[in-house]
């Protein structure tokens, strides 16, 4: 079991971070947050607020004194941006944390990376964990994440004593409150400017929230060991173990809703140059927006992206708790609502 010592979640006002926060105090846990504001529902309920950005390093670093386990879950995400922007949240916050760990005695320190941090422009079907990190990318988000779990994993002091890491790549997280994914798949669709990008057979892994929570307590419960753990220093990638094909998974969304489906299609070499054209665009002019389409989006909708869970089923003894069955008509229940 793990000690209830106090534990620090970064990003915990964020999806995942939110719900990682919950399950912590539904365990009766002490819980502290990082983030740049505080939730007066989460401070009423006993959790302390730490207030900073991930850019502020001597903040980040102090902030993991007096705890336990680091879950560092927040990160600048997005498809589009200037790669100092993402690298200084995503590298040199990362780091900030590392030193504060180091600094600070914290035993455990769980990574929210990506599967992105393998992006090759290829389809990638049971892929594992022998992929090698990317180095080239058309977006910032994969390079730089990249980098920052590579240092996080070359951070692990095995085999007994000091700090123990490990990263965790959880795919599309979903799920009822999901601020990001769903709903912006959903507006682009209601909007008439949602089309199917290559032959629309693609097969893509997501997660359930409850399940990449699951991943994460795991994980820190693997790196609590009073034995050496092969787990130390390594990534796993965490899915719900069930691939869908992407577009008929959104088609039935929308049916469910009473939407029309996606029919209209782009060619992959289409959407491709499309992007291209728009990241041109966006680099020129002054909009703060992200482009309708990248290069990056064209590949991520239009290849296969699923993963082999044997080591995280292996190391961690992850096993997904909500199906994609289930947690889609949960899902649909809520949007009818």
């Amino acid at each position: 079991m793990v000690n209830p010592s106090p534990t620090l979640v970064t990003g915990g006002t964020g999806f995942l971070g939110r719900h990682l926060v919950e399950r912590l105090l539904a365990g009766g846990r002490p819980v502290t947050v990082l983030a740049r504001r505080a939730d007066p529902a989460l401070v009423a309920r006993g959790v302390r607020f730490i207030t900073a950005s991930l850019d502020d390093a001597s903040a980040v670093a102090a902030a993991c004194a007096g705890h336990a386990t680091v879950f560092h879950t927040a990160a600048k995400v997005g498809v589009w941006g200037r790669y100092d922007d993402f690298f200084r949240t995503n590298v040199l916050g990362t780091r900030a944390i590392l030193a504060g760990c180091r600094g600070h005695g914290v035993a455990r320190l769980v990574y929210t990376s990506t599967p992105s941090v393998v992006y090759n422009g290829q389809s990638l079907a049971n892929a594992d964990e022998s992929l090698p990190l990317a180095t080239s990318c058309p977006s910032p988000y994969p390079l730089t994440k990249a980098i920052a779990e590579r240092e996080v994993l070359a951070a692990n002091s095995a085999p007994l004593s000091g700090l123990r890491t490990v990263a965790l790549r959880p795919h599309l997280i979903w799920g009822v409150g999901d601020p990001h994914l769903v709903p912006r798949v959903l507006a682009r669709a209601r909007a008439g400017r949602l089309r199917i990008i290559g032959d629309g057979t693609n097969r893509v892994d997501m997660v359930h929230v409850a399940n990449a929570v699951a991943a994460h307590l795991a994980a820190e419960q693997t790196l609590s060991s009073s034995q050496p753990s092969t787990a130390c220093g390594r990534p796993y990638f965490i899915t719900n173990g069930e691939p869908v094909l992407l577009w008929e998974w959104i088609n039935q969304l929308l049916t469910a809703l009473g939407e029309p489906p996606v029919t209209r299609r782009l060619s992959l070499s289409t959407a491709s140059a499309l992007g291209a054209v728009c990241e041109t665009l966006w680099r020129v002019l002054p909009v703060t927006t992200e482009p309708p389409m990248t290069r990056f989006i064209a590949a991520e909708l239009a290849k296969d992206h699923w993963f082999n869970l044997a080591a995280a089923r292996r190391d961690l003894g992850y096993e997904p708790r909500v199906s994609m069955a289930a947690g889609t008509a949960e899902l649909i229940a809520s949007l009818r609502a």
